[in-house]
C-alpha cells in the first residue's frame, strides 16, 4: 500500500531504459505530493496513461470514466459540442490512485474547477526546434520575463521535462479566456517583432526551423500544460520542475531533472523556488499593446 492505495503489478517496469518500476513511480508521487498538490489544487486534469509502461500504448485521457477511482472528484465541463467529466486531484491518495491506473503525466487547466471561466495564470510554453541551442532557450525565457515585467507582471519559470521551459505569471481571477489569450498573443507578437530570428508564433513546422515556438495557445479555454513535479512519458523519467530565475544558468536542459534528482533536490532546498507565487496578487493589465 502506498498512501492507502493498493498498487498492483508493482514490479512492472514502466521506464525500461532505467528499469524504473510502477511502484517506484508511485512512491515518487507520494514523496513529492506536498509540493505538487498546490499546483494541482482544484484544477481539471488531463492525463497521459501508459498502463503497460513506455514502449507500449500511451494515450491522452481527458474524460473520467469507469476506469478512474471513485474517490476522485469529478467536475462537469461544457465543451464545444458536448459536456464531459474531468477529474480533480485533491490529495495524495488521488494522485497515487491515478498512477495505479497507469498515469505518467498530469496536465492541468489554467483555471480552477469552481471558476472555470476565470483563468488565474498565464503560461508561455517555449518549444525550441531541435537545432536551437539550450542557451538560446534560457535567453528566450528571460526575454519573456522582461516583457511581462514591463507590463507589470511578475513571472516564474520551470522546466517542462521535455525540450523547453514554461514561463508562468499568476493573475487575479476575473478576466475571461478571450482576454487572457489576447494578452498572451500581444506579448508573443511583441517578442516576435523584436527578435524575429529567435522566435516564431505559428504552429507550422516549416516556419519553426531554427527558432523557438512561443506557444501562447496554452491560454485558450480547454488547453492544458504539464503540471509542476509531473513525470513525463519519455525515456529517463524526466520531470517538470519549478526553478528560480537565478538557477536557470545551472540547468542544462528542459529534461535535466528526473524522479531521483528531484527527490534529492527537495531534501536540499531551504526555500521554495516559487516562493510568493501563491500570495502574489496581480491583475491582467488592461493595456494590450506593445510593452513600454
Amino acid at each position: 500500500m502506498i498512501a492507502g492505495v493498493r498498487v498492483t503489478h508493482p514490479d512492472r517496469v514502466v521506464y525500461p531504459e532505467h528499469g524504473i518500476t510502477k511502484e517506484r513511480v508511485a512512491r515518487y508521487y507520494a514523496n513529492v505530493a506536498k509540493h505538487m498538490l498546490p499546483h494541482l489544487h482544484s484544477r481539471p486534469v488531463v492525463l497521459v496513461r501508459c498502463p503497460e509502461g513506455l514502449g507500449h500504448d500511451c494515450f491522452y485521457q481527458k474524460h473520467a470514466a469507469a476506469w478512474a477511482p471513485d474517490t476522485l472528484r469529478r467536475v462537469r465541463v461544457r465543451e464545444k459540442t458536448k459536456s464531459g467529466d474531468y477529474l480533480v486531484i485533491e490529495d495524495v491518495a488521488g494522485l497515487v490512485g491515478l498512477v495505479q491506473m497507469g498515469a505518467l503525466e498530469f496536465h492541468t487547466w489554467t483555471a480552477e474547477a469552481d471558476a472555470l471561466e476565470a483563468p488565474d495564470r498565464l503560461i508561455f510554453d517555449l518549444d525550441p526546434d531541435p537545432d536551437v541551442p539550450w542557451s538560446s532557450v534560457r535567453d528566450a525565457a528571460r526575454l519573456v520575463r522582461s516583457n511581462l515585467e514591463k507590463r507589470g507582471l511578475t513571472s516564474f519559470v520551470k522546466t517542462t521535462g521535455g525540450k523547453g521551459l514554461h514561463v508562468v505569471a499568476p493573475i487575479r481571477p476575473g478576466p475571461g479566456w478571450s482576454a487572457c489569450v489576447e494578452f498572451a498573443e500581444h506579448v508573443t507578437e511583441d517578442l516576435v517583432a523584436e527578435t524575429p530570428k529567435a522566435f516564431v508564433a505559428t504552429m507550422a513546422k516549416a516556419a519553426r526551423k531554427g527558432k523557438i515556438f512561443i506557444d501562447y495557445f496554452r491560454n485558450q479555454r480547454g488547453s492544458t500544460s504539464v503540471v509542476a513535479f509531473s513525470t513525463r512519458a519519455r525515456a529517463g523519467a524526466p520531470v517538470s520542475v519549478p526553478i528560480t530565475w537565478n538557477e536557470l544558468d545551472s540547468v542544462p536542459s528542459g529534461s535535466h531533472f528526473t524522479i531521483d534528482s528531484v527527490e534529492r533536490r527537495l531534501t536540499r532546498l531551504r526555500t521554495d523556488p516559487w516562493a510568493g507565487y501563491a500570495r502574489l496578487t496581480q491583475s491582467l493589465p488592461a493595456e494590450r499593446g506593445r510593452a513600454r
